[in-house]
């Protein structure tokens, strides 16, 4: 749905004016040689049961603002503020107040900040807000100087551009959008600054990911720094959609905030206001990707009853149909926006690779980009290996050798799998796709970020042939103790770089999962991001039947997940394959 300067409310009966107010009036005692001047574009969509969603579209036509602004203005009625993205809003009474974030505080001249809220307490009747007042100047939409207090005052529309038609790879052709905030830390690291430069995914965790988190700014300041970066050229940014409720039920340390029967929250509150950003007029130019909602679609394939790796939750998960239902909305919402690309996650060669697992999983992923609307339309591709560490190649052996006659399929590590590495796994997975359903175009991505595995343990050639066990341990290059390891790996490494194309049916290798953002805790930390204490990420921890009562293979002392691990982004840079 695009939220533009004709946009009516047309549900319940209420009409909401989207004109864009502009008015420019001189400060009663503006500082020397300041030009005060501001245009305001507010827009608003109503869902029903009195909410709404308002697009806040500010630009400063005056001298340029460097010590953080405030945006002021009443809304009609009973309307309150509920939640609020890119700015710190309060209200009282009627009077609404935004104050600038610490990263989006200066605005130079004819520049323009999007921010937003969701809203409640709609009625019939309510109209936009009209006056505004920007640093305590009237915004009317034309600038003024200080020895005038003329008023001007201009209504303004504006029309969608034409974002055109999707391209068959996104990736051909574009940039891709290096994230400011992690690109800082890897920077202030010792060696960092190697690395600070590359494109990674911005993982939208939680609802407040919306909005903006301490020390993250929300998507809206994402998405006005892709189009600076972009400047006119194609650019790809990449978005992890990732706040099922009840989700990744295997895995406590990537527990989310939504409770399992909490469909329509994660609806209303999380992908709603994400589709209505993804639509405005101001980003059609960019190339949006969207890994959506990664492991938890393949859980209801390898983690329920009457497996022996069942966990309860995911049984819950299974039973009242809440995975199916979300992807399925949010593919359907996303997909609806034509600049978006939509990435389905099917997990990792050592874990949906047995044949038991491999066409179940198609065929549920097909089923769930049919589901709440959605179409396989919505879906572009899908993603490997995402936030995981399995090889992208196994140059030492393959899945066709044999050692005295027994099949490397019969080796301890491979276990009957009929895939030995990230590549040769996604290539077959995306015939599999089409087989079920989906179309004979879509793409597939890999996640290279922490897959190289090199240093001074990576192999350099086939291990011994005196026993199967001996020459895939001794050839293969994921030193991890087991295949159903994952958090945070000892040993791993950087891989390959982002790249464009790389092979036959590959859309991209990506960094989907930042480097040297933690998987999960190794102890457990109090916080109210939803997220527990998992065993495999506890170093000390010997095991359970997913990982062959193998030790985790865990770093120690890391923090929660997705904050920065310092010692795992320094061993990351060590063991780079390519290296730095």
């Amino acid at each position: 749905m695009k939220l533009n300067g004709q946009r009516r409310w047309a549900a319940t009966g209420v009409v909401v004016a989207t004109t864009a107010a502009t008015i420019a009036v001189a400060l009663s005692a503006p500082p020397a040689g300041a030009a005060p001047g501001c245009r305001v574009d507010y827009t608003a969509n109503n869902w029903g049961g009195g909410g709404f969603g308002a697009s806040v579209k500010i630009t400063n036509l005056g001298d340029a603002v460097t010590g953080g602004w405030t945006l002021k203005f009443a809304l009609p009625g009973s309307q309150r503020v509920a939640q609020g993205w890119s700015a710190t809003w309060s209200q009282s009474g009627a009077n609404v107040t935004a104050a600038s974030m610490p990263w989006n505080g200066s605005l130079g001249t004819n520049a323009s900040i999007d921010i937003g809220f969701n809203g409640s307490n709609a009625a019939s009747g309510d109209v936009n807000p009209t006056t505004f007042t920007l640093n305590g100047t009237e915004c009317t939409g034309a600038p003024t100087t200080t020895t005038t207090t003329t008023t001007t005052t201009t209504t303004t529309t504006s029309n969608n551009p034409d974002p055109g038609t999707r391209v068959d790879n996104p990736y051909v052709g574009a940039k891709q959008y290096v994230n400011p905030d992690w690109s800082a830390k890897a920077a202030a690291e010792a060696g960092g600054s190697r690395i600070a430069n590359q494109p990674t995914g911005v993982w939208m965790d939680r609802i407040a990911a919306i909005a903006g988190t301490t020390g993250a700014r929300g998507l809206v300041g994402h998405l006005d720094e892709a189009v600076r970066q972009a400047a006119g050229s194609p650019l790809v940014i990449q978005l992890v959609i990732y706040n099922l409720p009840g989700r990744d039920c295997s895995a406590l340390a990537s527990n989310g905030e939504l409770k399992a029967t909490e469909i329509d929250r994660y609806k209303s509150e999380y992908i709603d206001p994400i589709a209505a950003i993804l639509a405005r007029p101001a980003y059609a130019g960019l190339r949006i990707v969207t890994t959506v909602e990664i492991d938890s679609l393949p859980n209801l394939i390898t983690n329920v009853s009457p497996r022996p790796t069942a966990v309860p939750a995911c049984d819950v998960m299974k039973a009242n149909g809440n995975y199916v239902t979300g992807v399925g909305y949010a593919l359907a919402k996303l997909g609806a926006v034509p600049n978006v690309y939509n990435y389905l996650d099917i997990g990792h060669h050592g874990w949906i690779g047995w044949d038991d697992n491999f066409g179940a999983t198609a065929e549920l992923l097909f089923q769930a980009a049919n589901a709440s609307g959605s179409t396989k339309a919505n879906v572009q591709g899908f993603i490997a290996n995402t936030a995981n560490y399995g090889a992208l190649k196994e140059p030492y052996f393959k899945i066709e050798d044999s050692v005295n006659g027994t099949s490397v399929r019969q080796s301890k590590w491979v276990d009957w799998n009929r895939y030995v590495d990230e590549l040769s796994y996604a290539q077959a997975f995306r015939n599999r796709a089409v087989q079920a359903g989906f179309d004979a175009n879509v793409g597939m991505l890999i996640d290279t970020s922490r897959n190289g595995w090199g240093g001074s343990a990576r192999p350099t050639g086939p291990g011994p042939t005196t026993t199967v066990d001996a020459y895939v341990n001794g050839g293969k290059l994921d030193r991890r103790i087991h295949l159903g390891n994952w958090c945070n790996q000892s040993g791993a490494g950087l891989g390959e770089r982002p790249k464009a194309a790389p092979e036959s049916g590959i859309d991209a290798y990506v960094w989907m999962k930042p480097p040297g953002e933690s998987d999960g805790a190794s102890e457990e930390i109090p916080n109210n991001e939803g997220k527990g204490a998992d065993k495999m990420c506890d170093p000390t921890y010997t095991g359970n039947v997913r990982n062959g009562n193998n030790m985790s293979g865990a770093l120690a002392d890391a923090p929660l997940s997705g904050h920065w691990f310092s010692a795992q982004f320094q061993e990351l840079m060590r063991n780079a394959y390519p290296a730095l």
